[in-house]
């Protein structure tokens, strides 16, 4: 869906919202170049907005991302110990608004949310030749979460080109359902430097479209569903505090890795996730040697640190 929200700057007060106005786009854009308004243009993708506002707005706009509720969000509206007790809650369900006040019924929440809205909007908008290819690229993306991601295998898998598995990834991005995280790569020979991985913007999402929602202590992957939370909550973290950083993930040819990197201001810091706490975490010295970073391991203990 897109709206428009009309702020008529002469009377701060008089605010009109219009819903569905595809056809008064011009209009709207015409009469603000004659009439002291604002408009705050909302949509539930990227390419939504971009496919509806043929007008370039270079030097004249201000672009915001609303992704589901952040950690820090929830626990504000909590206080902290309850929601810590809810985190193998959230591992499961998420962070949607719906989901987050509809417990007990997070599963058709979800279900109503993956069926009528997340490819929906994607068929919609987004002119998918191969819906139920999409599907199952979407399915095998939600099995690979943590692990690397290969787009020739996933290719084969589904018996599509190496082009459209990229160009209904990219689909998928700009729909905010996943993102993709980069090797980082310098001076070490062995480095893996073009792989990536794919992660999903909420866990109940990634669960949803595998119908996979077994309590985390009885799951085998519940490792990824940890990296997957950590991750999609410290990107986060990062927008909403205007910290602009890259991240990657960091592998050797050998196997050795380190799950998240985040360089700032030319410095780099490395994080290792664990579900439980362990009593020494080893970075991989070939790392530490050529590259001195500050190393943190985050886990269930100190993870509120990472995220708020």
């Amino acid at each position: 869906m897109i709206f428009f929200v009309v702020l008529n700057k002469n009377h701060p007060h008089n605010i009109s919202f219009l819903t569905q106005i595809c056809r008064l786009y011009p209009l709207l854009f015409s009469a603000k170049k004659i009439s002291p308004v604002e408009l705050i243009s909302s949509g539930s993708s990227s390419f939504d907005l971009n496919n509806k506002i043929n007008e370039p707005l270079t030097g004249r706009k201000w672009e915001y991302n609303l992704f589901p509720i952040s950690w820090n969000e929830f626990q504000n509206s909590l206080d902290y110990l309850t929601a810590k007790q809810q985190l193998n809650t959230r591992l499961i369900y998420g962070m949607y608004p719906d989901v987050i006040n509809n417990l007990g019924n997070e599963k058709e929440v979800l279900s109503n949310l993956t069926n009528s809205y997340l490819y929906k909007d994607v068929f919609m908008l987004s002119n998918i030749k191969k819906p139920d290819i999409l599907q199952k690229l979407v399915q095998a993306l939600a099995y690979q979460v943590g692990s690397e991601v290969s787009y020739n295998e996933l290719a084969n898998l589904l018996k599509i080109n190496k082009e459209t598995v990229s160009s209904y990834i990219n689909i998928l991005e700009k729909a905010f359902i996943v993102f993709r995280v980069t090797a980082y790569s310098k001076n070490l020979r062995n480095e893996i430097k073009f792989n990536k991985k794919i992660y999903f913007y909420d866990n109940g999402i990634r669960n949803a479209v595998i119908n996979s929602f077994n309590d985390i202590e009885l799951r085998n992957d519940k490792g990824a569903l940890w990296e997957n939370f950590l991750i999609s909550e410290r990107i986060k973290y990062l927008h909403y505090n205007k910290q602009y950083t890259n991240y990657y993930f960091w592998r050797t040819k050998q196997g050795q890795e380190i799950d998240w990197i985040e360089e700032t201001n030319q410095e780099l810091f490395a994080y290792e996730f664990k579900w439980k706490k362990k009593k020494t975490t080893r970075f991989p010295k070939t790392f530490i040697e050529e590259y001195k970073p500050i190393t943190n391991v985050i886990d269930t203990g100190n993870f509120t640190d990472f995220l708020i």
